[in-house]
C-alpha cells in the first residue's frame, strides 16, 4: 500500500491555486468537481480562455484510476478539439514548480513579457548553464543532453522589458531560452546513413515568451549539425503541439497515459513500480518530427 499522505493543513490544494490565479489578477471560476478533479475556467480581459484541470492526490488516492482518468484525458482533448484551452495540474507539480506552473498559465493567456528574437543572440551553452536554467524554467527540470543552445538578450535591448519584470539589471546579457539536444541515431539506409536527433528540452524565461525564439534555436542547431530530421514530443497536459506543427513538425504518433509513482513526503516521481508509493498516470504525449532530408 502507498504511503498516506501527510495531513493537509489549509489552504488546501485547490485554495493555493485559486489564491494564485487572485494574485496574478485573473478572473475565475470553478465551475465543476469530479471524482478527484477540480475544474477552473480562467478568463482575460483580453478574451483569453483558458481551462485548468487540477488533479487533487487526496481525492486521487480515494477515488482515482486508469478509466477514471482515461475518461478525465478524453474530456479535456475533447475541450482541446472544440477550441478551448485546456491543461492538467497535478497537486505535486504545484507543490515543486508553482512559480513555473504560474508562468505557463500567464503564457498561456498571453499575459507574458514579450521578447523578439531577432533581438537575441544564440550561441552553445555549457550543460551547467543549460542545466540550472532548466530546473528553475521547465516543469521537467533538466536531462543529460548532447548538445545545448541558449538565446541571449543584450544588455542594449533590456529597454524592451516592463518596469515590472525582474532581472539583473547589472548583468550584460539576460538567458531568455534554452533548447537541449541528443546525440544522433543514426540509421543505415540505402542512400546512405540517416541521421535522427532528438530535441529534448525547450524552455523560455518565467513570465517570458520569447517570439521566435524556438524557430531560432532550431535553425542554429540545425545550422551546426544538418541533421535529417529532428524529433520532439509534446506534454498532453499542457499541449496540442500546434506550435510545432506551426514550425514545420509533422505530427507522427501518440503515446499511451504512462504509470508514475510518486513519494508523499518528497512529491518526487519514478517510472519504477514501488509499492510504497501513489500510483499515477500522465496523459501521454505526441511525437512530431521535422525533416530536413528526404530519403531518395
Amino acid at each position: 500500500m502507498p504511503t498516506p499522505l501527510p495531513s493537509i493543513h489549509m489552504p488546501s490544494f485547490q485554495e493555493q491555486v485559486c489564491n494564485g490565479l487572485s494574485e496574478m489578477q485573473l478572473q475565475f471560476e470553478v465551475t465543476s468537481r469530479g471524482h478527484f478533479s477540480t475544474h477552473i475556467v480562467v478568463s482575460k480581459g483580453n478574451g483569453a480562455t483558458l481551462k485548468i484541470v487540477l488533479i487533487t492526490l487526496e481525492n486521487w488516492l480515494e477515488a482515482g484510476s486508469f478509466l477514471r482518468w482515461q475518461d478525465e484525458v478524453r474530456t479535456m482533448l475533447a475541450k482541446r478539439e472544440a477550441g478551448l484551452k485546456c491543461v492538467v495540474i497535478w497537486e505535486d507539480y504545484w507543490i515543486n514548480n508553482e512559480p513555473i506552473v504560474k508562468s505557463r498559465v500567464n503564457a498561456m493567456l498571453g499575459n507574458s513579457q514579450k521578447i523578439a528574437a531577432r533581438l537575441t543572440q544564440v550561441r552553445r551553452i555549457d550543460q551547467e548553464s543549460a542545466a540550472l536554467f532548466l530546473e528553475k524554467n521547465h516543469l521537467n527540470g533538466s536531462v543529460t543532453s548532447k548538445t545545448k543552445y541558449g538565446l541571449f538578450l543584450p544588455k542594449r535591448y533590456f529597454r524592451v522589458l516592463n518596469e515590472a519584470f525582474e532581472y539583473d539589471h547589472n548583468s550584460e546579457e539576460l538567458l531568455v531560452a534554452v533548447a537541449t539536444f541528443s546525440a544522433p541515431r543514426v540509421f543505415a539506409r540505402a542512400d546512405g546513413p540517416f541521421r535522427s536527433f532528438e530535441m529534448l528540452r525547450f524552455a523560455s524565461l518565467l513570465d517570458t515568451n520569447v517570439s521566435g525564439g524556438l524557430d531560432k534555436l532550431l535553425t542554429a542547431f540545425a545550422r551546426e549539425k544538418d541533421p535529417d530530421d529532428i524529433m520532439t514530443y509534446a506534454d498532453r497536459e499542457w499541449s496540442d503541439g500546434a506550435g510545432y506543427v506551426t514550425l514545420g513538425f509533422e505530427r507522427i504518433s501518440e503515446t499511451a497515459p504512462m504509470q508514475f509513482y510518486l513519494s508523499a513526503t518528497d512529491m518526487e516521481r519514478t517510472s519504477k513500480p514501488d509499492p510504497k508509493r501513489i500510483a499515477i498516470y500522465n496523459a501521454g504525449s505526441i511525437k512530431f518530427v521535422k525533416t530536413y532530408k528526404l530519403p531518395n
